[in-house]
């Protein structure tokens, strides 16, 4: 594995040829996705700046152009008129400031009047690498790129430490204010949300307090990406704390949780109505963001990235690394979440199939559960060995994913194994492969379970018990692998 010193990783882009033929080298890899957002060279994270606005969807995501490191951050820029055909717009924000000269962190985006906004963290450095946080914003030009504003609209709180990012921008109609949540850590290194007002959204801005949740003053180091969203009455926290062992996950100290409750504007309090739940149960789930004006009080959608802080993946060997998630529908039923994808993924369908044996590369799979204990495995070796293994329980309800039977294992030290409690008897699985990723959902989304996997020529069998069925369908491809700089 390559070890890239800190002049490397944090290298200024100054022209499209320095990475043209990088792109040429990896866009020939089998592990390229057909159907999923991957980064356009090097390495991709955190999705950014994800909104509706006049009909097309815009995500951007945190990107190292150089290689599979974390360094120097772009926001990178792709478009969708129906969340599923994706193509490269180019760089949306670049480390050009010397607010934001060691990097463009993590951010949101909001709409107002005619004009759509973005809200991120300027990662500064000074000579001695003593970090300063700063929340930024830009707005969208008429050539489609965000441009900057001067100056920050603020700098990080010295009661804090260092750790002050990832603004998600919220309008409040019933205060008619604006809000901002950053995600943050106190002096003694606990996890929390920073919030500040303004009745605009490029000036006047204050800060109104730490938000409280009851219960959760020592949970995590940090609670990265923080996202909050009003559907069908209830509030949905999300957030990703760090720096702490959460029960069923292993070695991770990364990880994307949820809750539901009410939010007190007044008070800045989130009373949960029930624990924090796992937003997602896979190996491969960090940084959740919810798009922006999606003017339906009954759902959400979000986009994750595909991958955890820390972790390494056999594409790093080939210079890149990184996906997004399928966008999904959020919607609230009876106090629980459910998750499906959105519905346009279902024109890539291609041809299906009835119990095949083998798995196309990118493929769509139903599977119906008629009761008991049952076993599946996707990708299994050419004698019925190996594969990523998928076995419910079903006197404890319980789903446990294995995938220590591939050829390519990483993480190993993280975890290779994880259950999936159920809240209701398996019933069905919906299953969506790519190249390099397979995402699990679960009862029509009641839970999901994301993981990268990296399957080798011959690792492409379907098994399974009787009381399974599987229907399959080919996926077309959906991503445009243009060089757009």
């Amino acid at each position: 594995m390559k070890q890239w010193t800190r002049d490397e990783r944090y290298r200024v882009l100054k022209s499209p040829e320095e990475i043209r033929e990088l792109h040429s080298r990896i866009s020939a890899s089998g592990f390229r996705q057909f159907y999923h957002v991957q980064p356009v060279t090097g390495l991709s994270s955190d999705p950014n700046g994800f909104a509706l606005y006049e009909g097309v969807w815009h995500l951007f995501y945190q990107w190292c152009p150089w290689g599979a490191v974390h360094g120097l951050k772009y926001w990178y820029h792709v478009s969708s008129e129906d969340l599923v055909v994706w193509k490269n717009e180019g760089i949306g924000l670049a480390p050009d400031r010397d607010y934001d000269n060691k990097g463009t962190h993590s951010g949101s985006a909001i709409s107002a009047g005619d004009d759509l906004y973005f809200f991120y963290t300027g990662n500064h450095r000074d000579e001695n690498w003593v970090r300063t946080p700063y929340t930024c914003a830009a707005v969208l030009g008429e050539d489609g790129r965000p441009e900057k504003l001067p100056e920050p609209l603020f700098g990080p709180r010295p009661d804090y430490s260092e750790h002050q990012r990832d603004p998600k921008i919220v309008w409040n109609e019933e205060k008619k204010k604006y809000y901002i949540f950053i995600g943050a850590q106190t002096l003694d290194l606990r996890g929390t949300v920073l919030i500040y007002e303004s009745e605009n959204l490029l000036s006047g801005w204050k800060f109104s307090g730490q938000l409280k949740v009851p219960g959760y003053e020592e949970f995590g180091g940090m609670w990265e990406c923080p996202c909050i969203q009003r559907i069908s009455g209830k509030d949905i926290l999300i957030f990703s704390p760090q720096y702490t062992k959460l029960p069923g996950r292993g070695e991770s100290t990364n990880h994307n949780v949820y809750l539901i409750g009410q939010m007190d504007y007044d008070t800045l309090t989130f009373t949960p109505e029930a624990p924090y739940q796992y937003l997602d149960y896979g190996f491969d789930f960090y940084a959740a963001q919810l798009a922006a004006n999606v003017e339906d009080p009954d759902r959400a959608v979000m986009i994750t990235w595909i991958g955890l802080p820390d972790n390494h993946y056999p594409t790093e060997e080939e210079d890149w690394e990184g996906s997004m998630t399928l966008a999904r529908e959020l919607r609230i039923q009876d106090g629980v979440l459910y998750q499906n994808p959105v519905r346009a993924v279902e024109k890539l369908r291609d041809g299906m199939e009835k119990d095949p044996k083998v798995l196309p590369a990118a493929c769509e799979l139903e599977v119906l559960c008629s009761g008991g204990d049952a076993d599946l495995t996707l990708f299994a070796r050419k004698d019925g060995s190996g594969g990523f293994r998928i076995h419910y329980d079903a006197e404890r309800n319980l789903c446990t994913v294995d995938r220590t039977g591939m050829n390519l294992r990483f993480n190993q030290n993280v975890f290779e194994v994880l259950d999936m409690p159920l809240k209701t008897p398996l019933k069905k699985l919906r299953i969506f492969i790519d190249r390099s990723s397979a995402e699990l959902f679960v009862n029509d989304g009641e839970e999901t379970f994301t993981s990268h996997i990296y399957p080798q020529e011959d690792e492409h069998g379907l098994i399974h018990t009787d009381n399974l069925s599987v229907t399959v369908w080919k996926l077309k491809a959906s991503v445009r692998d243009d060089f757009v700089i």
